[in-house]
């Protein structure tokens, strides 16, 4: 398979883990990276072997066949469209873009261009995430009727460096984290059609504590940090779906399905392993591990977690490399940009009735991506054995 050359603009908190992941990769090699900020993308050139270059230098380069778009999401859109209109193929971080119609116009540019966009989140390609799919697939749990999805913390204050978009518009845990969930969630049930939701923004203000230059320094909330909707999906089931950075702490599984023959429980859908739970009628839990499978060995833990707090297997950089396995084919790729358009319109019909209190339909549809098997997903890997 030809591989094809990265270059990533945005050299902020989440870059790292990309570049340490790709060289691991098949079929794509980090060449080159960008930033506003000179020196950031300075430091990283340097850790990583690579080129530091300006945006336009690195949209300019000949062998760079992928742009890798982690700018934060006010700037998805600019940079998303600068990068087609330079012949390159895109994968972003999530959101797409913040606007509905921004994302809409990048998917079908990318179309037009004979391009491919792809975005994040990847993590429903991870082992936890096609043993829920292959589980659910086998209709061991029969249709899906109904289930729950939770997200809730205490927002990003206490460990980002600089967590102060978080908290304005654009940012908040609908269109930051929900992507993990309702990705996760439409790659199981297929596409949304319709919310119902709550909205709100349980304190006004956000210290940083998180050690660095912004310690102490006092954000403003302009966005709401709770909300609590019913995702009603076209396949029939209703999800009651909270995403919150107002909660100090619960004990909520990430996402519980309930079948016409049995339940699920589907792993974090923020990481790509972990063990997925299901019972067969009203059994005793049957608990699988995704561990043995590509994608699915925990090899990653953040400097900000407690020492008690298990690894997780993160694998960033998978969806990228399952874009330039289907670039270099000329199939469909999984983590797409119509999929992450879809969800987008999902989070913002969320907003939208969390604002008026009235239900909202989402009209985009989109087929669930084909499954990924376990050969197809170990061969975008050339890293040591899992």
């Amino acid at each position: 398979m030809k591989t094809l050359g990265v270059g990533i603009v945005g050299c902020g908190n989440i870059s790292t883990i990309y570049m340490q992941n790709m060289p691991n990769f098949a079929g794509v090699r980090l060449l080159a990276c960008a930033d506003m900020r000179p020196e950031a993308a300075q430091a990283q050139a340097a850790k990583f072997g690579i080129d530091a270059l300006s945006i336009d230098a690195l949209l300019k380069r000949a062998d760079i066949d992928i742009v890798v778009n982690l700018t934060t999401p006010n700037a998805h859109f600019e940079v998303g469209s600068a990068a087609l209109a330079a012949g390159k193929h895109v994968f972003g971080e999530k959101p797409i873009c913040v606007e509905a119609a921004h994302a809409q116009t990048l998917v079908a540019e990318a179309a037009k261009r004979g391009l491919k966009i792809g975005c994040a989140p990847d993590t429903f390609l991870g082992a936890g995430g096609r043993l829920a799919r292959e589980i659910l697939d086998s209709g061991k749990v029969g249709r899906i009727l109904a289930g729950s999805c939770f997200l809730m913390s205490h927002g990003m204050e206490h460990w980002h460096p600089d967590p102060e978009f978080f908290f304005k518009p654009g940012g908040g845990p609908i269109l930051d984290m929900a992507p993990y969930y309702l990705g996760a969630l439409v790659n199981l049930l297929g596409p949304v059609a319709q919310v119902t939701a709550r909205t709100s923004s349980g304190f006004a203000e956000r210290l940083v504590t998180s050690e660095g230059p912004r310690k102490g320094h006092r954000i403003t909330v302009e966005t709401p940090t709770t909300a609590m909707a019913i995702v009603s999906f076209a396949g029939g089931a209703d999800i009651v779906f909270t995403m919150s950075w107002d909660v100090w702490k619960h004990g909520h599984p990430p996402i519980e399905l309930y079948g016409t023959e049995g339940s699920m429980r589907v792993p974090d859908p923020n990481f790509f392993g972990g063990t997925v739970e299901y019972t067969e009628r009203g059994g005793d839990w049957i608990v699988v591990d995704s561990a043995s499978k590509p994608f699915g060995k925990p090899n990653w833990r953040s400097p900000n977690w407690a020492p008690t707090l298990p690894n997780r297997a993160n694998y960033r950089c998978l969806g990228i490399a399952e874009l330039a396995s289907a670039a270099a084919r000329g199939t469909p790729h999984r983590a797409s940009g119509a999929l992450a358009s879809h969800v987008l319109d999902a989070m913002h019909a969320i907003l939208e009735s969390g604002r008026t209190g009235a239900p909202v339909a989402v009209a985009s549809r989109i087929d669930r991506p084909a499954s990924l098997t376990d050969a197809e997903a170990a061969a975008l890997w050339t890293g040591p054995k899992q």
